[in-house]
C-alpha cells in the first residue's frame, strides 16, 4: 500500500511526510514541483528510507501524476501543493492561478480516470483529501463567531480566491464524478521547517538577524494559530475516519494579534538567545504601510471535527510557539540554506 503526497517538500507537506513514516510503515510517494518553499533538505533524514519516494514534478504536468498513479497504485492522495503566501499572490496572481486551480484540476482529473479503471476494492478505500485554508471565508468582525464549514466563501486576496476556485472544483468532481474527496480548512500553521517569508519564522530570522521586525499596519490584525505538528494529527484523523463529501475545519483554538505574537517571539528570545547588547528585541519592531485588502480578523470553529472524527489540538499557542522558536535556534544551518540572495531581495523589496 502506498499514499501519493503532492507538495510533500513544503512546510505542512514535509512535517506531514516526517510523522507518517515515524507512525507507519505504508510507503509515501512525494511530488512536488521544488519552487522556492520547497526544499529537500526537509526531509534529508529520509533519503536511504525504501518507504520514501521522491518525484520532481508539476501536479499540473498529466503525464507525471497519470504515471505515478498508475506504478504505485495509491490508496489515497493528500494534496498540499500549493502556492500560499498572499504578499506574492498580490504581486504575481497568475501563478497562483495556475497552480491552485489549473494544477489541481488535472490532479482531480488524473484521479477521476485513475479510479475510473481502478477495481471496486481500491474505488471504495479510495480518498482525496484536499488541504485548504481558512482565507477562503474572508474576514471576521471582532466579536463574529468563528467561521463554520457553512459559513459561505467571501474570499479577498488572490491566494484566498485561488483556493475558494480549487475547493470548488474538488466538491464538483465529489458530487458529478463520485470522487471520495474531503476537504479540510486550517487556520495559521508554525512550526518547523516553515519558509520565512511567514510571520514568525520571518520575526525569527530578522531578530537574530538584527534587523527591523515588519509589523503591517497597526499589528492587530487576529489570526488562529495552529503548530503544524496538530495539523498533521487531524489530517490522519480525517484521512481515517472523515466522510466522503464534507469540509472539517482545522484550528488551534489560539487566537491572537500579530503584534502579540510578534511580542511574544521577542520574550522568547530575549530568555533563550539574548542580544549582545542586552537590549530587548522588541526594540527591532517598526510599523509599515498595510498591505492591500489585508483581512483583519480569522478564527476557526473546531468543533465539526473534534465531534466526528476525535480531532482537539495538543499544542497551546505557549508550548507550540517555544517548541518553534526553539528548533530555529537550533537549526540555524537550515535557515541559513534557504536565506538565498533571492530571499534577501524579497523581504527587503516587501517590508524593509
Amino acid at each position: 500500500m502506498s499514499i501519493l503526497v503532492t507538495g510533500g517538500a513544503g512546510f505542512i507537506g514535509a512535517n506531514f511526510v516526517l510523522d507518517w513514516l515515524a507512525q507507519h510503515d505504508e510507503r509515501v510517494i512525494n511530488l512536488d514541483k521544488l519552487t522556492y518553499a520547497g526544499n529537500r533538505q526537509n526531509l534529508a533524514g529520509l533519503a536511504d528510507d525504501p518507504r520514501y519516494i521522491f518525484i520532481r514534478g508539476d501536479i499540473g504536468d498529466r503525464d507525471v501524476v497519470d504515471s505515478l498513479l498508475k506504478i504505485y497504485q495509491p490508496r489515497c492522495v493528500v494534496h498540499f501543493a500549493a502556492e500560499s503566501h498572499v504578499d506574492r499572490s498580490i504581486l504575481n496572481p497568475g501563478e497562483f492561478i495556475q497552480t491552485n486551480v489549473v494544477g489541481t484540476f488535472n490532479l482531480l482529473d488524473s484521479v477521476r480516470l485513475y479510479l475510473d479503471c481502478a477495481d471496486s476494492a481500491v474505488r471504495t478505500g479510495f480518498r482525496f483529501i484536499h488541504v485548504s485554508t481558512d482565507e477562503v471565508y474572508g474576514t471576521l468582525d471582532a466579536g463574529a463567531p468563528a467561521f463554520r464549514e457553512t459559513d459561505n466563501y467571501l474570499p479577498n486576496s488572490p491566494y484566498s480566491a485561488s483556493k475558494a476556485a480549487s475547493d470548488l472544483l474538488v466538491r464538483a468532481y465529489c458530487h458529478t464524478y463520485g470522487l471520495p474527496a474531503i476537504t479540510t480548512h486550517c487556520s495559521n500553521n508554525y512550526g518547523p521547517y516553515h519558509f520565512p517569508e511567514k510571520l514568525i519564522p520571518l520575526v525569527i530570522h530578522q531578530a537574530l538577524a538584527g534587523n527591523p521586525l515588519p509589523v503591517y499596519g497597526d499589528g492587530r490584525q487576529i489570526r488562529d494559530w495552529l503548530y503544524v505538528k496538530d495539523h498533521c494529527a487531524a489530517i490522519r484523523c480525517v484521512l481515517a475516519s472523515g466522510r466522503v463529501g464534507e469540509t472539517y475545519n482545522i484550528g488551534g483554538w489560539n487566537e491572537h494579534s500579530n503584534i502579540d505574537v510578534i511580542t511574544k517571539i521577542c520574550f522568547l528570545l530575549d530568555t533563550l538567545r539574548p542580544r549582545a547588547d542586552g537590549k530587548p528585541y522588541a526594540g527591532q519592531i517598526r510599523f509599515i504601510k498595510d498591505r492591500p485588502g489585508h483581512d483583519r480578523r480569522y478564527a476557526i470553529d473546531a468543533t465539526k471535527i473534534e465531534a466526528e472524527v476525535g480531532w482537539r489540538p495538543a499544542e497551546t499557542f505557549e508550548t507550540g510557539i517555544r517548541k518553534t522558536v526553539q528548533w530555529y535556534l537550533d537549526h540555524q544551518d537550515w535557515v541559513g540554506n534557504v536565506v538565498n540572495g533571492a530571499y534577501t531581495r524579497w523581504v527587503e523589496k516587501q517590508y524593509l
